[in-house]
């Protein structure tokens, strides 16, 4: 049996994908940058059931993480040319997932395992 711990959070952003305008026309205005509420879910493998990782606290943690992206003329985090999945990856490394999904707007997103 496996045991995992997992915490969601969203995350007011803007980002861009700067290839965009050449590969797909459909969907060129993407790279422009453009805000999305990511809705992101990190999961932690944990070796029993008396919670050795507090999902409390390392929801607060990758939170503040966060504020390394925030700018405050924006009132919001700004990932620059940052896909989900890259996101997804960088908080892995950090935090050592198991798993990170990054959802824009709840609706479209990437999951990510290690």
């Amino acid at each position: 049996m496996k045991s995992f711990i997992e915490i969601s959070l969203e995350i007011e952003g803007m980002h861009c994908w700067p290839a965009a305008r050449e590969l797909f026309k459909e969907v060129a205005y993407l790279s422009d940058k453009h805000r999305h509420l990511f809705v992101i879910k990190c999961r932690a493998e944990v070796s029993h059931g008396d919670r050795q990782i507090e999902f409390i606290m390392l929801k607060h943690e990758v939170k503040k993480y966060f504020g390394k992206y925030y700018k405050p003329e924006l009132g919001m985090c700004d990932f620059g040319s940052m896909s989900c999945e890259q996101i997804a990856a960088e908080l892995i490394d950090r935090f050592d997932l198991f798993m990170c999904s990054v959802h824009e707007d709840g609706e479209n997103g990437a999951v990510v395992y290690k």
